[in-house]
């Protein structure tokens, strides 16, 4: 079974960078479509991005496009999340998982892990 692990979270100020790495365990990893999700403190859970296996197509939330990037390596096994020109409003915990399809109405597959904090301060 496919195991994600996310990292690379941190404390940066706004407008500054930071990228996010969801690796995986499991012989599996091309042949699934991988998303992020974030949540905020007190609010749902949304989508952010998500990637197809060959890393072809690609969606975004409106509010993260042309600051936020989704790439994959299906050789390392693990899909990245560079993300510009951070905003306050990103601050959230960032999440992976397999997901439905790459589109913004994509929905999860796997259990939530840990995910990783992003706190981007003003």
């Amino acid at each position: 079974q496919e195991r994600l692990v996310e990292s690379g979270g941190g404390l940066v100020q706004a407008g500054g960078s930071l990228r996010l790495s969801c690796a995986a365990s499991g012989r599996s990893f091309s042949t699934f479509t991988i998303g992020w999700f974030r949540q905020a403190a007190g609010k749902e859970r949304e989508f952010v991005a998500a990637i197809s296996r060959s890393g072809t197509n690609i969606g975004y939330t409106d509010s993260v496009k042309g600051r936020f990037a989704i790439s994959r390596d299906n050789v390392k096994n693990t899909v990245y999340l560079q993300m510009n020109s951070l905003k306050p409003e990103d601050t959230a915990n960032y999440y992976c998982t397999r997901t439905t399809d790459w589109t913004r109405s994509a929905r999860a597959l796997d259990a939530w892990g840990q995910g990783t904090l992003v706190t981007v301060s003003s």
